[in-house]
C-alpha cells in the first residue's frame, strides 16, 4: 500500500471551495473579487485579542507576504507560499508520484497542499507566540481569570484561524473571481503603502516637498544638509525615480514576447498566435524565493531570541536586525542605507567588503533562485512544452507548416519555453535586487513593487480576456 492509499481518506475530505458548475458571468467574477478584497482589508484591521506587544517577525518581507502585523492575518500568505515551495521541490524530484491529469490525483494534490498550509501555519504561529514575538496580555488574563498560558493558546487559535481564512479566500478568488487571491492580497498591501507614501500627512512625498518649498525643511548650503537629503533622505527623489523605473521596465518586459503563429485545423481563416513572454513564468516565483529567505531569517531571529545563536551564525541589534555572522550575509538588501556606505548611514562596525559580499550573495540568490523557481513554476502549473502542446492540440489549433501532432508541437515549444523561462526568471531576480537597493516610495520593498506592477498588468490582461470571452462565447468554447 502506497502513501496515496494511506493518506486518501484524510486528504480527500479536506474542505474545498466548490467549483462553479457553469460559466460565471464577468460581472459576478468582479463582484466576488471585490468582496474578497473588502473582507481582506477588514481582517487586516482585526487585532489579535489578548495581545499586549508584538514584533514583526517578517520585517521588510511583510510587503511580499501580505497580511498585517498584529492582526488575525498575522502570517499572511507565508504558509501558502511555503507549502507551494515544499510541493514544488517534492514534485520536481518526482517523490509524490502524482499525475495532475488524473482527477483522483488532483484531489490528493489539493488536499495535500491544504494540509501542508495548516501544518506550516501552526509551526509559524508557535514560535511567534511562545518565543516572544507576540506577548500575551496579563491584563486580559486577569480579567478572564486564566493564566498567560491560556491567553497564548487563544492567540495561537486566532493566528491559525487567520491562516485558514486567507487560504480559502485565495481559493474563492481562483475559482469564482478574476486572477489569484495571493496576487490580489499583495497588490492590496503594497498599493496601500504606496498611496500612503505619496499622500500621508506625516512624511508623505507631496507633504515633504511642500515643506521644502516653504522652508520648513532646510536644504541647500546649510552645513550637513544638501543633495543627500532630497535624493536619498526626506526628499525621496531616488525612491520616486525607482518607482517610475520599475513601472516602465516591468510593463515593457511584459510586452516583449515571441509569438508562435497558430491556425485552426478545421476552420479556414481562423488564425491566432501563442505568445511566449519574456517573463513567461510571471513574477510569482519571486514570492517563493523571498519566502524562502524570510523563513531563513525568521529561524535566525528565533534562535537569537532563545539565546542559542552563536556569533558566527548571527549577531543582532535590539530591533532584531542582523549586523554580523552568516545571517547578515544572507539577509536581503532592503534599502539604500543597507549598502550606501559612502553616505555614512550603514550600521557602525560593518566594513565595505562585508557590504559587497552581502550584495553579491543577494544577487546570486535572487538571480539563481528566480531561474530555478521559474522552471518549477512552469512545470507545476501546466505551462511547460508538453502541457502547452496538449492545450493547443485540444483547442483544434496547429502550427502552420508542421504536422498536427502533439509531439511535433512540443518540439517547437521546446525551442522557446525553457530558455525564455530561465532568462525571464533571472531578469526578474535582478530587477528585484536593483529595486530594493534603490528603494521605493512609502517604504515599499523593491520586490513588493515589482510584484505589484506585474500582477496588476497580468490582472488587466485577464480582465480584457474575460470581457472578450463574454462578448464572443464561441471563443470560450474553442479555447476552453
Amino acid at each position: 500500500m502506497g502513501w496515496k492509499e494511506v493518506a486518501e481518506p484524510v486528504l480527500a475530505r479536506m474542505p474545498v471551495v466548490r467549483r462553479p458548475e457553469s460559466h460565471v458571468p464577468f460581472k459576478r467574477k468582479l463582484a466576488w473579487t471585490a468582496s474578497v478584497l473588502v473582507l481582506y482589508f477588514f481582517l487586516t484591521n482585526v487585532a489579535l485579542w489578548g495581545m499586549s506587544t508584538n514584533t514583526d517577525a517578517f520585517g521588510q518581507f511583510r510587503t511580499v507576504l501580505a497580511g498585517s502585523q498584529g492582526s488575525i492575518l498575522q502570517v499572511g500568505i507565508g504558509p501558502i507560499v511555503t507549502a507551494s515551495i515544499v510541493l514544488q521541490l517534492l514534485g520536481g524530484a518526482n517523490l509524490l508520484g502524482l499525475d495532475t491529469d488524473d482527477p483522483r490525483d488532483q484531489i490528493l494534490y489539493q488536499g495535500l497542499q491544504k494540509l501542508l498550509v495548516v501544518i506550516v501555519t501552526i509551526l509559524t504561529a508557535l514560535p511567534m507566540v511562545y518565543a516572544g514575538f507576540i506577548q500575551a496580555s496579563p491584563q486580559v488574563a486577569s480579567q478572564l481569570g486564566v493564566s498567560l498560558a491560556g491567553i497564548r493558546i487563544l492567540l495561537m487559535a486566532q493566528i491559525v484561524t487567520g491562516g485558514l481564512l486567507i487560504l480559502y479566500l485565495d481559493e474563492i478568488v481562483s475559482k469564482w473571481g478574476v486572477g489569484s487571491g495571493v496576487g490580489l492580497f499583495i497588490i492590496a498591501g503594497v498599493s496601500q503603502r504606496l498611496v500612503g507614501g505619496f499622500l500621508s500627512l506625516e512624511g508623505g512625498f507631496f507633504v515633504t516637498w511642500f515643506k521644502i518649498f516653504t522652508g520648513d525643511i532646510a536644504v541647500g548650503p546649510i552645513p550637513g544638509v544638501g543633495l543627500e537629503t532630497i535624493i536619498v533622505g526626506e526628499g525621496q527623489l531616488l525612491a520616486l525615480a525607482t518607482t517610475l523605473f520599475i513601472f516602465v521596465v516591468v510593463v515593457y518586459a511584459e510586452s516583449v514576447r515571441v509569438e508562435i503563429p497558430l491556425s485552426h485545423a478545421r476552420v479556414k481563416g481562423a488564425r491566432g498566435r501563442f505568445p511566449v513572454k519574456l517573463i513567461y513564468a510571471s513574477v510569482l516565483p519571486m514570492i517563493l524565493v523571498r519566502a524562502l529567505q524570510a523563513n531563513i531569517q525568521f529561524l535566525g531571529q528565533l534562535l537569537n531570541r532563545e539565546g542559542i545563536s552563536p556569533d558566527w551564525l548571527g549577531v543582532y541589534t535590539q530591533s532584531g536586525d542582523p549586523i554580523g555572522g552568516l545571517m547578515y550575509y544572507l539577509a536581503p538588501i532592503y534599502t539604500p542605507q543597507d549598502w550606501m556606505w559612502f553616505t555614512g548611514q550603514t550600521p557602525a562596525g560593518i566594513e565595505t567588503w562585508q557590504i559587497m559580499i552581502r550584495v553579491a550573495i543577494d544577487l546570486g540568490f535572487m538571480i539563481g533562485g528566480g531561474a530555478i523557481f521559474a522552471i518549477f513554476w512552469v512545470e507545476t502549473t501546466d505551462m511547460g512544452p508538453e502541457a502547452t502542446a496538449k492545450q493547443i492540440q485540444n483547442s483544434g489549433m496547429q502550427i502552420p507548416g508542421f504536422r498536427q501532432d502533439v509531439g511535433v508541437v512540443e518540439k517547437v515549444m521546446e525551442r522557446y519555453i525553457p530558455q525564455v523561462t530561465i532568462i525571464g526568471g533571472a531578469l526578474v531576480g535582478l530587477l528585484a535586487v536593483m529595486a530594493n537597493m534603490l528603494g521605493a516610495i512609502g517604504g515599499v520593498s523593491g520586490t513588493g513593487l515589482l510584484l505589484t506592477v506585474s500582477i496588476t498588468y497580468k490582472l488587466y490582461e485577464e480582465i480584457a480576456e474575460e470581457q472578450l470571452m463574454e462578448m464572443h462565447p464561441m471563443m470560450r468554447q474553442m479555447f476552453g
